[in-house]
């Protein structure tokens, strides 16, 4: 049982956190100077974008999947539990106090105070006449502490609660929240299909589990409107002619992964110049993402083949330029073999080091992750072609020869 109800609650709190971005997206464009908190004043809070301590409207969130009137009777426990956590306010009985609604799966049966809440068929008397009666005549030992509190407020202060209550009932379920989402990004999202506007609409998602963590663990107060929409309007940017959307986040590079690259052409190329640690394992993690990150706009058919070829034409061209001119100014005759070998290691590094933070060629005109260029580099460094293969150490090919017929 204890496991049940642990299920139970964990799909609670994630049906919140998700249907929180549902409402921050739906009336974000009618609160554009409005912020959302989660567990803050309540379970979701909109508040002003410059002070997160005054909450405007304050949400109770309840899923419900036994029974369309589930949690909203007059003697139901999710009812009272709902209402303590409003009478527990300091400004429980301000006629000015935040606007209160409570969400919910569930549909308000004909006749309860729930039904009389609702902003469709809305009578304060009738439900607080209805609420009386049932904080009078339960026996509930869950509700008794609210029901006496209830009971202990005169009606002006009740009739003041309530009138900031609306029960929004028959709210989507978990297995719906997607296409709400959906239907409120419509004029954002990209086109090409489908397949674009999926992985559009999951990117927003994993943000929004970004930001949602971010708050429930005290990393950040509030997502305000303005920062949502501009994340948004920026993703779309990215879906032009002239971007690219990130998709393959550095968190997506497991130990397991990198450790698959140790024997790899271009990890070799790098070791030729004493490139080792984190430096390596960064290099690793550049390489993995802008192949994978490479494949997947391939396959969302985002990019052309000809555009990637046309690129890697250019970096192999940036590449020659520089490795020319680093091996017509090394200085080796007065060294011998050693210190030689020193000297273009250092080199070597040098051009590395140069040509990885090096932004004159790019993709696209607008993309500019670094990631991408720095793996797209280690990628020809280790091409299968030796015509079409880059390399960092002025003996490389060479170096790559030996290494083969040892194998």
């Amino acid at each position: 049982m204890t496991g049940h109800g642990a299920a139970a609650s964990a799909a609670g709190y994630l049906y919140q956190t998700n249907w929180a971005l549902v409402d921050l997206l739906r009336k974000g464009n009618a609160r554009p100077d409005q912020a959302m908190t989660l567990e803050t004043h309540d379970d979701i809070a909109w508040t002003s974008d410059t002070d997160a301590d005054d909450p405007i409207e304050l949400l109770q969130v309840k899923l419900h999947s036994t029974s369309t009137s589930a949690g909203l009777g007059d003697m139901a426990v999710d009812m009272w539990k709902t209402i303590q956590v409003w009478m527990d306010r300091p400004d429980s009985i301000d006629p000015l106090g935040p606007d209160l609604n409570l969400i919910t799966t569930s549909v308000a049966s004909p006749g309860t105070a729930a039904f009389a809440l609702r902003p469709t068929s809305r009578n304060t008397d009738l439900a607080l006449n209805k609420l009386i009666a049932a904080a009078t005549n339960s026996t509930n030992d869950d509700t008794k502490r609210a029901r006496e509190a209830f009971l202990a407020k005169d009606r002006t202060e009740l009739v003041s609660l309530l009138e900031r209550v609306r029960v929004l009932d028959g709210q989507p379920p978990p297995e719906d929240l997607e296409s709400a989402v959906r239907v409120t990004l419509a004029y954002a999202l990209p086109s090409g299909g489908t397949a674009i506007e999926d992985k559009f609409v999951a990117q927003v998602w994993l943000y929004w589990a970004n930001v949602a963590v971010d708050m429930l663990r005290g990393r950040r107060t509030l997502i305000s409107v303005t920062e949502i929409r501009t994340y948004i309007r920026e993703l779309r940017d990215s879906y032009t002619t002239e971007n690219l959307p990130t998709t393959v986040q550095i968190s997506a590079v497991s130990d397991d992964q990198i450790d698959l690259y140790s024997d790899a052409t271009f990890v070799q190329q790098l070791e030729m110049v004493d490139y080792a640690g984190p430096s390596l394992r960064n290099a690793i993690i550049d390489y993995h993402r802008a192949v994978t990150q490479e494949t997947e706009w391939l396959s969302d058919s985002l990019i052309g083949l000809h555009e990637l070829r046309r690129f890697e034409e250019e970096l192999r061209f940036e590449w020659q330029r520089e490795f020319y001119n680093m091996v017509q100014d090394l200085e080796l005759e007065h060294l011998d073999s050693d210190a030689a070998e020193k000297v273009k290691r250092r080199a070597g590094r040098k051009l590395l080091n140069y040509l990885l933070q090096s932004t004159a060629v790019s993709v696209r005109s607008y993309y500019n992750e670094g990631f991408y260029g720095r793996g797209k580099r280690h990628e020809l460094a280790g091409h299968t072609s030796e015509t079409h293969r880059i390399g960092w150490h002025p003996d490389f090919a060479e170096r790559l020869e030996s290494l083969a017929t040892l194998i």
